[in-house]
């Protein structure tokens, strides 16, 4: 496969994550725990599908010189199979998680939260690194989403160490949460050969270049929350190769159905 091949892949990783995060969050507009934190999260939730609207296009600019095809955002988010989605698992997952009693549960705002911390601030990094990237258009992107998730890592680290130094449920809540939703973050740091490729040509970084930075910002988080460490798991998810989680399937008929009942339509 051509470094422009493995290019289009990760930016569309990177748009994905942020699209799929972004519409999850979105479920809180109206629902949130307080209205301060119901726009909060529509706030970021826009951040988000913002930073996809960006990479989608960046994506079709790089497809167009692959192929000759004229692509839009709203083909990459709308118009793709869940397959050839490539967002990683923790992403698509629920606001339900271990002490949900039935599919049908209330939203737990303690995994909203500690899902927010572990993405933001592996993406801060992220974002960090790529401001170096050859690519300059993916760099000039970088710079802008780093200041909007530097405010996405300072809003659920803040609720994060509430949460878990708070009182007895809401210290179980986290604690929970973190449990469910740290193992997930392996796929992180699984590499792979298009995160190789595009290493090796400078266009971005190795997640395992900024892996000890975040542990770190994980630990301390974890310790100021008088929270404890979930133990490490051997299993790695794969939702960056397109194999979800029986969530992704209903997130995308909700998100992708008017699309396609009117397919060109505009407003």
């Amino acid at each position: 496969m051509s470094i422009t091949h493995q290019h289009l892949a990760y930016v569309l990783r990177l748009a994905d994550n942020a699209l799929i995060l972004g519409q999850r969050n979105a479920e809180w507009c109206s629902h949130g725990p307080a209205l301060e934190e119901d726009i909060a999260l529509a706030n970021m939730s826009l951040d988000l599908i913002g930073q996809a609207r960006l990479l989608y296009t960046h994506a079709a600019t790089l497809e167009a010189s692959l192929t000759g095809a004229t692509k839009t955002e709203d083909d990459y988010a709308y118009f793709r199979t869940e397959r050839e989605f490539a967002n990683y698992t923790i992403a698509e997952l629920p606001h339900f998680g271990p002490l949900a009693g039935t599919a049908r549960t209330e939203r737990d705002y303690a995994v909203t939260i500690v899902r927010n911390f572990l993405y933001s601030a592996f993406m801060f990094e992220t974002w960090t690194a790529l401001q170096a990237s050859t690519d300059a258009q993916l760099a000039a992107i970088a710079a802008k989403s780093i200041k909007e998730t530097r405010y996405h890592v300072h809003h659920a680290r803040d609720w994060f160490v509430r949460f878990g130094d708070g009182t007895d449920e809401s210290h179980r809540r986290a604690q929970a949460a973190l449990d469910y939703l740290m193992p997930y973050t392996r796929e992180f740091f699984a590499i792979d050969d298009t995160e190789r490729a595009v290493a090796e040509a400078r266009i971005a970084p190795l997640a395992s270049d900024v892996e000890a930075t975040w542990r770190e910002e994980v630990a301390s988080a974890i310790e100021e929350a008088t929270l404890s460490a979930p133990a490490e798991v051997k299993h790695v998810s794969a939702g960056k190769h397109g194999e979800h989680s029986e969530h992704m399937g209903y997130l995308l008929a909700e998100m992708q159905s008017l699309a396609r009942q009117h397919p060109g339509a505009t407003w």
